[in-house]
C-alpha cells in the first residue's frame, strides 16, 4: 500500500472546469479592482497614483461603453486608417495653402 494513494487530490478532479467556470462568470459580469496610493511628508502629498482594472470581456465592456481600443491607432487598423486619413487631408490643404501663397514657386520646382 502506497501513501500517495491515500492523499487527497489537492486541488480536486474537477479544478480545471472550476476555474474555466470562475473565469467565465468574471469576464460576462466584468470586475473592478480600484486602489490608491498616496505619499504624504508633514501632511503635504506628494504623490498621488490611482489604479483601476476591469477584467471583463469585450462584449461586455462595450456594454458599459468602455471602447477605446477601437479608436486607438496602435490597436485597431480602422483608427489607424482613420488617422491616416485625416492626416493627409490636413497635408493638402496645408500644400493647397502654401501654393497659393506662392504660385510660381511650386510650378518651378516641379519643373526638371
Amino acid at each position: 500500500m502506497t501513501t500517495a494513494s491515500r492523499l487527497p487530490d489537492p486541488y480536486g478532479s474537477g479544478g480545471g472546469a472550476n476555474l474555466a467556470d470562475i473565469l467565465e462568470r468574471v469576464l460576462d459580469k466584468g470586475i473592478v479592482i480600484a486602489g490608491d496610493i498616496r505619499i504624504n511628508l508633514l501632511d503635504i502629498e506628494l504623490l498621488t497614483i490611482k489604479l483601476r482594472l476591469i477584467v471583463a470581456s469585450v462584449d461586455k465592456a462595450k456594454e458599459m461603453g468602455i471602447d477605446w481600443w477601437e479608436s486607438d491607432p496602435s490597436l485597431s487598423s480602422g483608427a489607424r486608417r482613420d488617422e491616416l486619413a485625416r492626416e493627409n487631408a490636413e497635408l493638402r490643404e496645408r500644400l493647397a495653402r502654401l501654393e497659393q501663397l506662392e504660385p510660381g514657386r511650386a510650378r518651378e520646382e516641379e519643373a526638371p
